[in-house]
């Protein structure tokens, strides 16, 4: 089993995980695609579970993207209905790990069930600070700039916008900026998440299908991060002699 240096600072803060593969994994298996889905949510437990042991105080998990509506009904809808089903269900998970929920992305379009449940999921957890747990539901990083700029156009007329205000319109003003971007399923890209917060963040792409995924995984994933010499545009010290 992997294992996590000792070193705190080089503990990342925030990764943000691209779950790819859930249908791929169900259909290898002569399964319909909601078995990945199924699947998918187990897993994104014990990776929040390692998450947490390890110190990362947010995760951001792309849960449905502003295109996933494009899918089928039926696929649409067992989505919905996991989502609904399992915030309230897993509130024990939650209390025992000290996390969490928040939400990202645009509610509008959200069926009022889901509304309801994740506004019930928020108030209910926010007494929780061990970890948060950003679920991004139809959620687009585009899309959420767009939206922050319609909340700022007084100040962008007038001339008066602050970098910081632009981060102080999104969903969750308080999310700092990504340090690990994860992607499983084999795509290398980032396909609209978290456009703004991943400026600087370090990407790791994995083959293995998001039901594949191991906790063993994740946690050779973040020491492979403390190794890595992020500088953020700057040189080594060595290097300005």
């Amino acid at each position: 089993m992997a294992t996590i240096t000792t070193d705190d600072k080089a503990v990342p803060t925030h990764v943000g995980i691209i779950m790819d593969g859930n249908g791929r994994w169900a259909q290898k298996r002569k399964l319909p695609r909601t078995a990945g889905h199924k699947e998918g949510l187990e897993v994104a437990k014990r990776i929040i579970s390692s998450a947490a042991d390890a110190g990362v105080k947010y995760v951001t998990l792309y849960t449905f993207s502003t295109e996933n509506w494009k899918r089928t009904e039926e696929e649409v809808g067992f989505l919905m209905g996991l989502v609904t089903r399992h915030l309230r269900a897993e509130y024990k998970f939650y209390k025992q790990h000290g996390i969490r929920i928040r939400h990202l992305g645009d509610t509008s379009r959200l069926p009022p069930e889901v509304q309801k449940e994740m506004a019930s999921a928020e108030e209910e957890t926010a007494h929780f600070d061990r970890m948060t747990v950003v679920l991004a539901i139809n959620y687009g990083g585009r899309d959420e700039l767009f939206r922050a700029m319609k909340k700022l156009a007084p100040k962008i007329a007038s001339g008066s916008i602050r970098e910081e205000d632009v981060s102080a319109a999104f969903d969750v003003p308080e999310l700092p900026d990504a340090d690990i971007i994860i992607r499983t399923g084999g795509e290398k890209r980032l396909s609209n998440f978290l456009l703004w917060q991943s400026a600087y963040a370090e990407l790791f792409f994995s083959d293995t299908l998001w039901p594949d995924y191991s906790q063993d995984e994740f946690r050779a994933t973040l020491n492979e991060f403390q190794q890595r010499n992020r500088r953020f545009g700057d040189v080594k010290h060595e290097e300005k002699q």
